[in-house]
């Protein structure tokens, strides 16, 4: 990158969702690109900015921590504490960090996407379609953490305001959530008409626009289309799932060698973290504040699910601490023996590690966050097939991913077998997804945006929103308000126009 010209424009705190902005020099907005080269530089400064831990580790907090497959094991003063108790303040931390973020990156995508014309070079499409699939990642996460889910009202709440390239107004008021949801729609689109390079999975491509595409798809209740674009990825050569050992190190190997990963926001190791890792709240080797913080933990309730199938290989991403010292690696003994306990709440919460963002190449914190994978294609496919009335192909699918978990006979859902227990296809799928996209930021999306509560009963700190602390239930409906965080205080003391969610 040029060192007279640094492309992550620095918008100030408040003022990041305005159509005008400065890059960090004194350059104007019409100096900063010029040619290629430029466009190349820009592109790799707005990509760079989801590795920045105000981004990458605070949308973390903000879409897992509200799950039921976690536990926070003793209170914090940290806003992430406020994510997973639900007891969401208007001015939030890591909702602050998002929000800026999010717009530093459409606000840079937005300068590409206005200097690259549809009729330019294949390597300068190319770049535009990447900068377009980045604006809209921004925006499906936004809408996803300050809208509510499509289906409640059809998209008719509100959600965030839309910036553009041709964005006039310099105070934005807040978009709808159908109209922010046509805007990704649109933007992915165009980016894998425009994405013609085979890129490998730390950059966009056309495959990566499919599979965002399916996603926000199946939020919208677009079943057909759902299931057209999870097709593409399935169907393609360049992509497989993972089996046996490679699959239980899913997490650990070297992001570009992975076939089953469509996109990840990737780390080398000298972008290790180390404690303001995502992995250093959810394992610590040797115990709490050796390698990490280790106080999030997966929740007994979960750990209870998983342990239905012993054989399951998915409990390779939890390593049981246990009295004896030795976190526990898979193969283990199901239930896990002698599991520690942290003492600071009451009930105690046992320490089940969790180590899907820990030992990529070898490093104990470091990780690059899986965003797409082949498996969740399979999954909105199941579940866009269930809700079409195709009961029988939604469990094809949802066993492909069991038995490559290792799973076989009567592990293997039926018709005639669910029939028996009352579940419906749904119900399998949805159960499927926890399984198989824990920790990964999916699970009360998923409950919410199908009309489900979620149900805590196991100890965490979400007890102490109860009196007495020792009932460690939490219902959260999904009609609730704290299912979607507050915009930004500080943002509304500059732009009026923004409304406030309840």
């Amino acid at each position: 990158m040029k060192s007279s010209i640094i492309f992550i424009f620095l918008l100030t705190a408040t003022m990041a969702c305005k159509k005008y902005y400065e890059p960090s020099t004194a350059k104007n907005e019409n100096e900063a690109l010029k040619n290629v080269d430029d466009v190349k530089s820009a592109t790799i400064g707005t990509y760079a900015v989801l590795k920045n831990p105000n981004y990458v580790r605070s949308i973390h907090f903000l879409t897992e921590y509200q799950g039921d497959n976690i536990a926070q094991g003793q209170a914090s003063s940290d806003a992430l504490s406020n994510a997973y108790r639900y007891t969401h303040l208007v001015d939030m931390s890591h909702v602050n960090n998002v929000w800026q973020q999010s717009y530093f990156v459409i606000n840079s995508a937005n300068k590409v996407i206005s200097f690259v014309p549809d009729d330019a070079s294949v390597l300068l499409r190319q770049l535009k379609g990447e900068n377009l699939y980045l604006r809209a990642m921004m925006y499906f996460n936004l809408v996803r953490v300050f809208g509510r889910p499509y289906p409640q009202g059809a998209g008719a709440g509100p959600a965030v305001p839309i910036v553009k390239e041709d964005t006039k107004e310099e105070f934005p008021a807040r978009n709808t959530v159908k109209e922010v949801y046509d805007l990704v729609i649109a933007d992915l689109l165009k980016a894998a008409d425009l994405m013609t390079e085979a890129k490998n999975n730390n950059f966009a491509s056309k495959e990566v626009a499919w599979a965002l595409l399916s996603r926000v798809y199946l939020y919208k209740e677009d079943h057909p289309k759902a299931i057209e674009y999870a097709n593409k990825l399935i169907t393609s050569p360049r992509y497989g799932l993972l089996t046996g050992d490679a699959y239980k190190n899913y997490f650990r190997g070297v992001p570009e060698e992975n076939k089953e990963t469509i996109f990840c926001i990737r780390h080398i190791k000298t972008e290790n973290r180390d404690f303001s890792a995502i992995g250093s709240m959810y394992y610590s080797e040797g115990g709490q504040g050796q390698t990490g913080w280790g106080e999030i933990y997966a929740s007994k309730q979960f750990v209870d699910f998983v342990d239905k199938q012993p054989a399951d290989l998915r409990h390779a991403f939890i390593s049981p601490y246990t009295n004896a010292g030795p976190v526990l690696a898979w193969p283990y003994t199901v239930p896990a023996p002698d599991v520690r306990m942290n003492t600071r709440l009451v009930p105690n919460t046992p320490m089940y590690y969790i180590n899907k963002y820990n030992y990529q190449e070898g490093l104990t914190n470091l990780s690059s966050p899986v965003y797409l994978r082949l498996a969740e294609m399979y999954l909105i496919r199941a579940e866009a097939h269930a809700k079409s009335g195709a009961a029988q192909l939604a469990l094809d699918d949802v066993n492909v991913l069991r038995q490559r978990a290792g799973l076989s006979g009567a592990a293997l859902p039926t018709l005639a077998s669910i029939a028996l227990e009352g579940r419906t296809a749904l119900d399998v799928v949805i159960d499927e997804r926890r399984l198989e996209l824990a920790f990964e930021g999916h699970r009360a999306y998923d409950l919410f945006r199908n009309n489900r509560p979620l149900e805590r009963n196991y100890p965490g700190t979400h007890s102490l929103n109860n009196t007495p602390s020792t009932n460690i239930t939490q219902t959260i409906q999904p009609t609730d308000n704290r299912v979607i965080y507050f915009i930004p205080n500080r943002e509304r003391l500059v732009n009026a126009n923004l409304t406030q969610n309840p």
